[in-house]
């Protein structure tokens, strides 16, 4: 995966510029940078570690072949956990998540090492991502799940039709992540503008049909915003918080103007009129375009 390059130093910047604006989470990966994200993280927050909740994963290893392989057996995540807090320069970590389902280790015996590691004291709470109901059922068998991590945005709704309930009726809070749909759905988004290998310009957004959807739908959308006197993120934000059984939408930033933008959504409420007129606008486009 592709996004472009990032400057450390800018990266930090941005970090810090969210916590002074009252974002107290931060959601990192090994699989990001191949460790490199959470390095920059562990930097950035050197002298204000209270000030924020650090959310990571584990599972995602490299396969040796520029691809990726998930491996959630007992041993790899006491050893992701272990390298995940030397580079985060911290001694535990708020919330692990298994980053994406392990078909060959059965979910009980991965689960198990999670209960373990927060008896170590090296885990707040433990959680999922990417993990589907049934999997979610049998993890909660052995003790309860914190949180899901799962793709959700007003162009991908799968969720909302059984993920969704069950969470809420089983106290299992959901991070949303693609909130900005990969940027799609962002103000300044232009595909043409992108780096020849930003993986976005074979993503299924990018394909001529489904971009020429996003983009009446931003039409169509930031009226409605701009009436307001924000901007589109701003309405996608606001639209996603609105649902009972989301907990938190992940928005990427990579500067300090984009880190102060962020929670532009947040005092946003939509009232019904608003709420139809983006509904209106989602009919030109379907979950599987």
């Amino acid at each position: 995966m592709y996004w472009g390059r990032q400057d450390e130093q800018s990266a930090i910047r941005a970090v810090n510029a969210a916590i002074d604006e009252g974002v107290n989470w931060i959601d990192t990966a090994p699989f990001y940078g191949w460790g490199r994200a959470e390095e920059t993280v562990g930097k950035a927050v050197k002298g204000r570690r209270d000030d924020v909740y650090i959310f990571t994963k584990c599972g995602t290893l490299p396969d040796g072949k520029e691809g990726s392989l998930e491996d959630l057996r007992p041993g790899t995540v006491r050893r992701e956990v272990e390298a995940s807090l030397r580079r985060l320069q911290t001694d535990h970590v708020d919330l692990l998540q298994f980053h994406d389902p392990d078909p060959s280790v059965p979910i009980e015996e991965s689960w198990s090492v999670i209960q373990e590691l927060i008896r170590d004291g090296k885990v707040r709470h433990g959680g999922l991502s990417n993990h589907p109901v049934d999997l979610l059922q049998r993890a909660i068998r052995i003790f309860p799940v914190t949180s899901n991590q799962l793709q959700y945005n007003p162009l991908e709704r799968k969720i909302e039709e059984e993920m969704m309930p069950f969470c809420q009726a089983n106290n299992i809070g959901i991070l949303g992540w693609g909130s900005l749909a990969e940027g799609f759905l962002a103000d300044s988004f232009n595909l043409g503008e992108l780096a020849p290998g930003d993986f976005r310009r074979r993503h299924r957004y990018g394909q001529p049909d489904n971009y020429e959807k996003i983009l009446a739908i931003k039409r169509m959308l930031r009226p409605l915003a701009e009436k307001r006197g924000k901007r589109l993120v701003d309405l996608v934000i606001a639209w996603e918080l609105m649902h009972p059984a989301l907990t938190g939408a992940i928005v990427g930033i990579r500067n300090e103007k984009e880190a102060k933008e962020m929670v532009g959504g947040l005092d946003w409420r939509l009232g019904e009129e608003e709420v139809k007129i983006v509904e209106d606008a989602l009919a030109f486009w379907k979950s599987d375009a």
